[in-house]
């Protein structure tokens, strides 16, 4: 019976993958709105020629640059719902947030990243840099703290998500701390 049994689930599943592979299937596209050609990001996965027959565009080919080239073209990262000051202390519960602290790129931010660095790095906490406008000036910070990761990220949906103004701050699972 369970030779059966598998004889059949083989035969279904042989079934199943060559109608899924047959050339006859046609692509429907329900809607174009326009746009640049995907294919030199598809190339790389599964590269074929283009049928003679088809008149494609060429397609410009996409940015092959390091992870420096993608971060700087992130700048500039401004939130505009926060702000250089002191943020008030208190307690959050967030089970399962890693520990994350908000900077930018100002005096008091490079202040308190030396102060506080050892402990950072110590929660293994990861930095957002929420306000910088240069890859310089981003590249400064990492300097002052090599030892911790910085990552220029807008912040304003965090913020008023955990009503915090100001920054520089710590926060963790349990609470925010200036």
């Amino acid at each position: 019976m369970k030779k059966i049994f598998f004889l059949l689930l083989t035969l279904a599943l042989f079934h199943s993958t060559a109608f899924a592979q047959s050339p006859s299937t046609n692509l429907i596209v329900v809607e174009d709105r326009g746009g640049v050609s995907a294919l030199p990001y598809y190339r790389a996965l599964a590269p074929q020629e283009l049928a003679p027959s088809e008149d494609h565009e060429p397609a410009p080919t996409p940015h092959k640059g390091g992870p420096a080239d993608a971060e700087a073209s992130m700048l500039p990262v401004r939130s505009m719902l926060l702000s250089p000051g002191v943020e008030s202390q208190r307690i959050i519960r967030a089970p399962g947030l890693s520990p994350l602290f908000l900077i930018g790129d100002d005096e008091s931010s490079r202040t308190w990243l030396q102060q506080h660095r050892v402990a950072l790095s110590e929660l293994n906490a990861i930095g957002l840099v929420v306000n910088v406008e240069t890859a310089e000036a981003l590249a400064s910070l990492r300097h002052l703290a090599p030892d911790l990761r910085l990552s220029p990220v807008p912040a304003d949906d965090l913020a008023q998500r955990l009503g915090i103004r100001h920054y520089p701050v710590l926060i963790t699972a349990t609470g925010i701390e200036p």
